[in-house]
Parts: structure tokens; C-alpha cells; sequence
């Protein structure tokens, strides 16, 4: 097997078995990051969907764009469940809370 370089004006470079392999396994790992970003994506839009319709409830009967209790018992949980899945816990919190300000965001541009 062999791979092209762009600064060998000879052309293809062979490749040994385990750089193969390697490239191989890239590949695939490449694949599954890819795959992974796209349902990060589609749930992403989908719980901006959901918090929509909250936000858009919450507008219709004038109650406040956010709820700091249920703020505090979700972070609460995913910081539970980041350790569950071995993600850092502070990642965790920081990716809720940036979510959560997006849809108090959201929610309060709703209230205008």
C-alpha cells in the first residue's frame, strides 16, 4: 500500500503494514467522531425545540424566563451522569450552563 505526498515529486510513498493499519483505524475513528457530531446536532436542535415550546409556555403566561432551582438540580444530575460516563464533570457543567444561558436567552427574547 502506499499513500501519496505532496512534497515527493516521485509520487506515492510506500506505506508499511502497521502505518496501514494505523491509517486505517484513523479512519474509522474519523468516521465515528463524525457520526457522533451529528447526532450531537440533531439532540442539540431538539432540545432547543423542546425549550422552545417552554419558553414560548412560559411567555403565553407571563412566568419567569428562568427557573435557578431546576437550573441548580440539572446541573446537579449532569455532573451525575458525566461521572457515569467517565466526561470530565466541570466539562459537563460548563457545556449545561452555556446551554442553559442560550435558552434563558431565548426565553427572554420570547417575554418581549
Amino acid at each position: 500500500m502506499s499513500v501519496p505526498c505532496s512534497d515527493d515529486p516521485e509520487g506515492p510513498v510506500p506505506m508499511t503494514d502497521a502505518a496501514a493499519r494505523a491509517q486505517a483505524l484513523l479512519r474509522e475513528h474519523r468516521d465515528s467522531i463524525d457520526r457522533l457530531d451529528a447526532i450531537l446536532v440533531y439532540t442539540l436542535a431538539e432540545r432547543f425545540k423542546q425549550t422552545q415550546a417552554v419558553g414560548r409556555l412560559k411567555a403565553e403566561h407571563d412566568l419567569p424566563p428562568s427557573d435557578p432551582a431546576r437550573e441548580a438540580r440539572q446541573i446537579e444530575r449532569l455532573e451525575w451522569l458525566s461521572k457515569e460516563a467517565d466526561l470530565d464533570p466541570e466539562f459537563a457543567r460548563k457545556f449545561l450552563n452555556f446551554i442553559i444561558s442560550e435558552v434563558i436567552r431565548h426565553h427572554e427574547k420570547l417575554q418581549k
